[in-house]
C-alpha cells in the first residue's frame, strides 16, 4: 500500500512539474531509497513505522520536486502570512531528513550488531545522520559546480549565504527530535518484529517435524 502510494505521489510530482532537470535531482534520493528498499525486502524487513516515516520522507521529496523548494505554495502562503524572510519549505526537507534516517539506522544497528541502546547508539546514530547530510551538501556543490545556473532552483538558497549551515543544523535537530519523541514507539515496533519472528520460527520448526514425530 504504501509504495502503491509512493507510485502514485512520483507520477502526480512529474506531471507538470516546475523544471525537470531540478525534479529529477529532488526525487533522486527517494527513488534510490525505494529501489533498495525494494530490492531488500526479502532480505531485510523492516518495521512498518519505519517503512511509514520513509514513504513520509519521499512524499515531502517528492513535492519539493514538484513546485521547487523555494515555491511550494503552503509554506509561500506562510512566508507572506507570517512576513518571513525566505519559504521554509527546504528547511522542513532538511529537518526530516535527520528524522527519518536515523530511526532507519537505528533499526539497523540493532537488528544487525550487538551494539545495545544507549550513550554510544546515540552517538553513532547522530554521526551517521550528519555524515548523510554532509555528503548531501557535498552532492549539491558537485551538482552547481557542473551544471551551473540551471542547478539553482535545486541548490534553493534563496540568497542565505549561510544555507548550507542551517541545512545541516536542521538535520541534526531532526535527528535529536527522532531519538528523543519516536525512541518508545521505535523500540514497541522493534519488538513486534521480535515476537513475529520468534512465533514464524517456531512454526517452522514444527512443520520440519515429521507427522510421526508430531503425533507421539
Amino acid at each position: 500500500m504504501l509504495l502503491g502510494a509512493a507510485a502514485v505521489a512520483l507520477l502526480w510530482s512529474l506531471i507538470g512539474c516546475h523544471d525537470f532537470f531540478t525534479w529529477l535531482l529532488e526525487v533522486a534520493p527517494a527513488l534510490i531509497g525505494g529501489a533498495v528498499l525494494v530490492w531488500s525486502y526479502s532480505r531485510f524487513q523492516f518495521s512498518t513505522l519505519v517503512y511509514s516515516l520513509t514513504a513520509g520522507h519521499a512524499a515531502i521529496l517528492m513535492i519539493g520536486g514538484h513546485y521547487t523548494y523555494a515555491l511550494m505554495p503552503l509554506f509561500t502562503w506562510i512566508k507572506d502570512a507570517f512576513h518571513l524572510d525566505r519559504n521554509y519549505y527546504d528547511r522542513l526537507g532538511h529537518f526530516v531528513q535527520g528524522f527519518v534516517p536515523v530511526l532507519i539506522a537505528r533499526e539497523v544497528l540493532l537488528r544487525t550488531t550487538a551494539i545495545k541502546r544507549g550513550a554510544m547508539l546515540n552517538y553513532l546514530l547522530l554521526s551517521i545522520a550528519m555524515a548523510i547530510s554532509a555528503w548531501y551538501e557535498i552532492l549539491e556543490f558537485a551538482v552547481a559546480r557542473f551544471a551551473g545556473s540551471s542547478a539553482d532552483s535545486f541548490l534553493g538558497t534563496q540568497g542565505d549565504p549561510w544555507d548550507t549551515q542551517w541545512d545541516m543544523t536542521c538535520c541534526f535537530i531532526g535527528a535529536l527530535c527522532a531519538l528523543a519523541f519516536m525512541r518508545g514507539a521505535h523500540d514497541r515496533a522493534l519488538a513486534g518484529i521480535s515476537r513475529e519472528w520468534t512465533r514464524m520460527h517456531a512454526n517452522k520448526q514444527f512443520s520440519s517435524i515429521p507427522p510421526s514425530a508430531s503425533e507421539n
